[in-house]
Order: C-alpha cells, then structure tokens, then sequence
C-alpha cells in the first residue's frame, strides 16, 4: 500500500490494521488519520467493527503507531461517534502516556487531545444502546470517567502543569486544553464541597506561574494558534471562578467559614489585646508594662469586647459584612493575613495607641479592595457557568477571536495574580490612610482614590508586565500622585457630559484672560520702567577686559502715551527716583518712537522662558500686521542679560534698522515690556510668566463655573450611547445576522 495511491477501501485497511507487520499497521493508521474526518468514512469504519481494531492497535502498538492510532481515534470522536473504542483500558493507556515522562511528543499530544475529549463529552441521552464495549469507565463522563486511571497515577497532574512550560506549543496547547477541561468539569458537577479542592490542589501545583508565562509569551500572540484559544477559555475559566466563590454565601453554619473567621482573628494575636479588666492583678511588669503573652485557662471565655471590631469589621457579627463579597472576601482577607502576618499583627500594635475614629478599618477595607478589582476585571460580564461552558472546549471566550493585537489585548495576565494584587492595592490603602491623617468618616474617599490607583496602574498595564512591577508601583504611588489622577478622571467625566459647553467656557474664558492680561501689561508700560543703557563687560579673573570708559547717561527712562500710540524715553545720569509716583512726566521725556513704525522685536529671552510651543500660541489668535517676534534658538549665556531690540523703519523707503534697544534687569519686567509690546501689536503673549497666567484664570474660571454644574442635569442614556459610539454621527455598528461564530469586531 503507497501513501500516493487512492483512497483506499474500508475492507483494505482494515486487513492492514490488523496486520502482524508494524510497517503495515503503521501506514494504515497514518491515513486513517486523514480519512477518518469525512463523516461518511467514519459510518462506514465503524460499521465494519473499525472501532475493536483501532482500540486493539491503541493498546498494543508503540511509537508512531501508537501515535497515528490514537490520532484516528481522536478523528472519530470529534465527530461524536467511536466511542464505543473508549474503554477503562484505553484511557489507562492515555493516562499512563500522557504522565509519562519519556516517549514521542506526538504521542503525547494526542493522548492528551484523548483526554480532553473524554473529559468534555456530554453524551446523547439515547446513546448507550448503541454501544458495543459500555462499560463503567464510558458510562461516566468527564471527571470521573478517567478518575479510576488517575489514582493509579497519581504524578499525572504533576506532570500535566509541567508541561505548560514544554517547548512544543502544540504540547501545550493540549496540556492547557486537558486542564480546561477539568475545571470545567469540576465546577459544573464537582459539587460544591469538591471543586474549590481540586482548584486548590491545580493552584498548588503551579497551574498559575505556567498559564502566566504562556500569556506573556509570543505564542499566546498568534490568532492561529490553539495555545490562544487555550489560554482564553482558561483566562475565562479564572473570572468564572472568581464570579462563584462571589456568589458563595459566608455563613456561621459552615465549618470551612468559620474557621477562615478564626484564622483572621488568631493571626492577629488577641492574646496581646485583651482587656484590661480581664488580666489577673499583679501581671504588670516591673516597669509597668505588659507582660507577655501567656495563655490562662479559660481564656477562650476572656474574648475582647470589640474583638471583631478591632479588626475592622462594623459589628461584632461579621458574617454579615460579606454580602457583598461573599466567600470571596473572607478568601482575599484570609490570604492578606497569611502573606503579611508580621506586618497583619504590627497593624493592630500601632492601632491600640490611636483614637478609635483615626484607625483603618482592615476588613472592611479588604472587602472594598476585592470589590475594586472585581469591578476592574469585569467579572460580572463572563457568562453564567452553564452558556460558558454550552460550547464544550474552547469556551465562548476562545471564539470569535481574531488579529493578534486583539488577543493580545484580550489576554489579562494579572487577573491570574488576583492574591497579589489584593495584597498591594490593600497595603496602598493603609499607607494613603495613614499619609491622608483620614478618619472614619474618610472611609469612601480613600476608597476611591484606590480604586483610581487601580484603574491607572492595573489597567495601563500590558500582557507583558510583571507583577512585581505592578506591586512596586503601588508602593511608590504618593497621595499627590493619586489625587492629581482622581482630579484628571473628574475631569474627563465632566468633559464627556458637558464637553461642548466646557470649551466654549475655556474660550470665552482664554479671551477674556488675555484681554485682562494684555491691559495689565500695557499699564506697566504707560506707568514707565527704567532700563541701563550700557551693560558690564565680563571679567576675567577678577580684571576688566576692556578700559573703555563708560558715557555719562547710563540710565534710560521708556514709557508709553496714554493715547498708546508712542513710546516716549531719555537718558539720565541715574534714576531720578524709583518711586512710580515720582517717574519723569511725559512732557520732560526728549525722544519718542511711532509704534507704527516698528516691524519686529528681537529678544534674547531663553527658551526656559517660553512656552513649548510659540507657534502653537501665536496660531490662536494671527497677527493683524506682518509685525514679527524673534527669538533665538539658543539660549542667552549667563553673562548676558535680556535684551529687547526694536526693530522698523521711519520711512517706507529706508531699511530695517535697530529704533530702541532696552536692558530689563529682571526676568519680570522682561516679561512686561516683551509682551506688552506684542500686545499692543496685536500679537499673543510668549513669556512664561505671562502664558501660565493667563491658563491659571483659565483653569480656575472653569472650575469655578463647574461648581454650577448638576449630575441630575445629564442625560445619562444618551452619553453611554455616545461613550459606546452609539450616538448622533456615530458608525452603526453592525449586527451579527448572516454570520458564523468565526466573525468578530470591535
């Protein structure tokens, strides 16, 4: 028989099936593999009794025989049919494979495709007269149906985790596929006592540190993959979880609740607060302090009067404080304890010597944290557990997927570090408390700062982030960090409700900012400034460089007419008086200057001087004239004071030349007379000084006019419709009518 040849007969290969020759075998469970996916081969392989040669060949073959065999077999029960080949024997065998750690990757990988499938059939009510080998291995399905062949390899989990960290993606696709399975199953019919035990015992053995490294990896990237897919349903599979532990009630008539509640209250060690009343007199120390812990009989009877309170709860009948979070908040409180018991214990030190209402309340602020990244993580949004499940493998999240990028951003590593991520985000929330000096009464606010800390930190993170990069991240955040982000949320939420309304406020507003700061700066200029009119050359090594003398007029007085039309200046010995009161009158100043004749004003002003963008700023508002503003693309050096030249012409024939030269002798009255030149040209403002003015009146006047806004005024429908870019002008986005689960969109 050649591989080349045609199609060839059912009677034909299963003469060569069950050939002593290993060759032969070989090449017809090669191409069974192949063949087996046309359904209608399928019918006729099995009606020919194909299913007892392909199980005899599973058992009794090895190496790539095995591996094509199983490969068949995996075909037929794609299909839903052949399972009649499933037996206790053969899914020993897969068991046995799949944990071993030898053997061929093909084998491997197929006998956990085996298992996958085993574990996820869901049989057809009128299936099992039909069955030629039923048995109580395949009467069972999932969990149990391969229970029997676990517990006599009990290294198979161990060994399923490890290999989440093969080289072969494939091998781990499967291995990620099997254990989807399995907790799949255990949470739909593990019962409710069962399934948080195999959790755990996965969680144990490292089903997180490996699932973590796939999502970080380049395959987990590759739409085409099936890790992608794998790790999706798995990702999916955590929310699921996490939604269930949630919905789960804490009672005090559940043993497993109550000592979780205990755990919390001993690893505090209460033994350190009892009250005053109940020691023993003479058990002070010799200095008068406490003595140490020692355990009384009878103690368990002795119980602090806030012995729940103390740890943060509102009551002393916890149990009801969980509603909210259910047995997911006693889980995060429990864990926070177990992974800082010094720091837990040290907490409840510092808490004795404060006031009752200055304490943070640990509990409840653990249970706020769990609900922060519950909302974060959109948890509430997975499917119930049976539509998640409905689709068998892969689950409804790895549908539908496309595009790497997508996947990519699907992909939510740290979801999988939710323990971690609680410890940090709580250990912020004490630390904001204590910088805060919050009270009780603060309690929601330092909540919410959290839960912006979250949203900032969590949710900028990408795939490829490490936790303990995210952990440190919290430790480091300040409370002026925190509020300066709350203060730019506020203000993205007000500008997705009043957007419109809040930058015509913001122009009105620049308008009205740079009409008051064009007039202040123009009122310096009609009060008048002086300027020197000759600068110090530089020294070197403590001897002039030059001997030239200076002149006699060393100062020069420049002020601007009231009409705004002239600059009017003199020279002078020295000022005459510094007193604005008592500068020179108009009259008394010898020279003027046509502000009409002036066409640039060059400056040494530094870059450190002017706002990032000139151009931007000019942009708002051009100039009504070709009247230029020069400045240099290199800052002044530090020997050099700011110069401001005017530059124009007297007569439309004559070039431009230099008509006044001015000497500020500090960087504001640079500021004044730069900008109210400018002003008075028409043009927009450069310094710094005088730009960050004018945006502070900006800022300010629309918070102010914000405290006029009201919630109740916003239609809020219609802006989470024009959010989801279901507005006015918006795309239509389409609908699903006419396509196959394979299509997706954003």
């Amino acid at each position: 028989m050649d591989a080349n040849d045609d199609p060839p007969s059912v009677s034909s290969l299963l003469l060569s099936l069950t050939s002593d020759s290993d060759p032969t075998q070989k090449l017809a469970v090669f191409r069974l593999q192949t063949l087996l996916h046309d359904p209608s081969f399928a019918d006729a392989f099995l009606q020919a009794q194909g299913a007892r040669a392909l199980r005899a060949c599973i058992l009794d073959s090895q190496g790539n025989t095995l591996a094509y065999a199983l490969g068949s077999l995996n075909a037929l029960l794609e299909l839903g049919v052949g399972w009649e080949a499933v037996d206790s024997n053969v899914i020993g065998r897969a068991v046995e494979l799949a944990a071993g750690g030898g053997g061929l990757v093909n084998i491997v990988r197929n006998a956990l495709t085996l298992l996958v499938l085993v574990v996820s059939r869901v049989p057809d009510e009128d299936e099992g007269e039909e069955r030629v080998y039923e048995t109580a291995a395949t009467a069972a399905t999932g969990f149990r149906a391969i229970k029997p062949a676990l517990d006599a390899h009990p290294e198979f989990l161990k060994s399923l985790v490890g290999r989440l960290s093969a080289s072969d993606h494939t091998l781990c696709a499967n291995a990620l596929q099997l254990v989807n399975a399995l907790m799949r199953d255990a949470v739909l019919y593990g019962g409710e006592s069962e399934w948080p035990k195999f959790i755990k015992r996965l969680q144990d053995l490292g089903v997180i540190g490996g699932v973590g490294m796939l999502m970080r990896g380049e395959a987990a990237g590759d739409s085409s993959s099936p890790l992608a897919g794998a790790i999706l349903e798995f990702q999916g599979l955590t929310k699921v979880l996490l939604r269930k532990w949630r919905s789960v009630g804490v009672s005090p008539e559940v043993v497993e609740h109550k000592r979780a509640l205990k755990t919390v209250h001993l690893l505090s060690r209460p033994e350190r607060f009892a009250a005053p009343a109940e020691r023993p007199q003479g058990e002070e120390g010799a200095n008068g302090d406490e003595p140490p812990a020692v355990p009384r009989k009878n103690s368990r009877k002795q119980h602090h009067p806030s012995k729940w309170r103390r740890l943060g709860f509102e009551t002393e009948s916890p149990f009801w404080e969980f509603d909210e979070t259910g047995y997911l908040g006693i889980m995060d409180l429990v864990d926070y304890a177990r992974r800082n018991e010094s720091a837990y214990h040290r907490l409840f030190l510092e808490q004795a010597a404060q006031p009752v209402e200055q304490r943070c309340p640990l509990a409840r602020a653990s249970l706020g944290v769990t609900l922060v990244l519950y909302e974060h993580f959109e948890i509430d949004e997975t499917a119930d557990v049976e539509n998640f499940f409905s689709s068998g493998p892969g689950g409804g999240h790895a549908r539908g997927v496309s595009g790497g990028a997508v996947v990519g951003r699907a992909l939510k590593p740290l979801l999988l570090q939710w323990g971690r991520l609680h410890t940090a985000a709580l250990n912020a929330f004490l630390r904001l408390w204590k910088l805060s000096g919050a009270e009780a009464e603060d309690f929601y606010r330092i909540e919410e700062l959290v839960r912006i800390i979250v949203e900032r930190i969590i949710g900028g993170a990408d795939r490829k982030t490490e936790v303990g990069k995210i952990e440190e991240e919290f430790r480091t955040v300040s409370l002026e960090t925190a509020r300066a982000w709350q203060m730019e949320g506020l203000e993205e939420v007000y500008q997705d409700a009043w957007g419109l309304h809040l930058e015509a406020v913001r122009e009105q507003l620049y308008h009205e900012s740079l009409q008051f700061m064009r007039e202040q700066r123009i009122r310096c200029l009609l009060e008048g400034s002086w300027f020197p009119t000759t600068i110090s050359p530089p020294t070197q090594n403590g001897v002039d460089a030059g001997a030239v003398q200076p002149p006699s007029s060393t100062y020069r007085f420049v002020r601007l007419h009231p009409n705004r039309r002239r600059l009017h200046y003199s020279d002078f010995a020295s000022p005459t008086s510094t007193d604005p009161s008592q500068y020179p009158e108009i009259d008394s100043l010898a020279r003027t200057l046509d502000l009409g004749a002036i066409t640039s004003v060059d400056s040494n002003v530094s870059a450190s001087d002017t706002p990032p963008a000139p151009s931007h700023t000019l942009a708002r508002n051009p100039p009504s004239s070709d009247t230029l503003t020069r400045i240099p693309s290199k800052p002044a050096p530090p020997s050099t004071s700011t110069t401001l030249t005017i530059l124009g012409s007297l007569s439309p024939a004559a070039p431009e030349s230099t008509l006044l030269t001015l000497h500020p002798q500090t960087t504001d009255l640079a500021s004044e007379w730069l900008d109210g030149l400018l002003l008075l040209l028409d043009q927009q403002p450069i310094t710094k000084a005088t730009t960050e003015t004018i945006d502070m009146m900006v800022s300010w006047g629309v918070r102010l006019r914000m405290l006029n806004l009201r919630w109740e005024d916003v239609d809020w429908s219609s802006l989470e419709k024009r959010v989801r870019g279901e507005g006015d002008g918006e795309r239509e986005v389409p609908d699903r009518e006419g396509l196959d689960d394979e299509f997706w969109y954003a």
